[in-house]
């Protein structure tokens, strides 16, 4: 196993730290803000922030590790980035019509 340069370690614990720091401003919009539609926004927004986060961490870290560049996790952040907006639309309009 290939040794993890200082900086590289440096960098995913401060994307990972700015993650939970994302996840946590998520949780307290939904505790703070009153009705559901003000809810459903800044939450999305805020997971969608954390989950960059995490996923540059990971391709950072395993990148370095193999020696190569590891792409793979792009695609989650894709999916995530296509997924949440949509759901978030869709609970809108659920909770508009019910």
């Amino acid at each position: 196993m290939t040794a993890v340069p200082f900086w590289v370690e440096a960098v995913v614990a401060l994307l990972l730290v700015t993650s939970g720091l994302f996840v946590f401003v998520s949780a307290l919009g939904f505790l703070r803000l009153p009705d559901f539609f003000l809810r459903m926004h800044p939450p999305a927004l805020a997971y969608t922030f954390a989950s960059w986060c995490v996923t540059l961490a990971g391709i950072l870290y395993f990148s370095t590790i193999e020696s190569r560049a590891v792409l793979h996790p792009w695609l989650i952040i894709i999916l995530l980035s296509i997924t949440v907006p949509v759901t978030t639309v869709l609970l809108a309009r659920l909770a508009l019509f019910r």
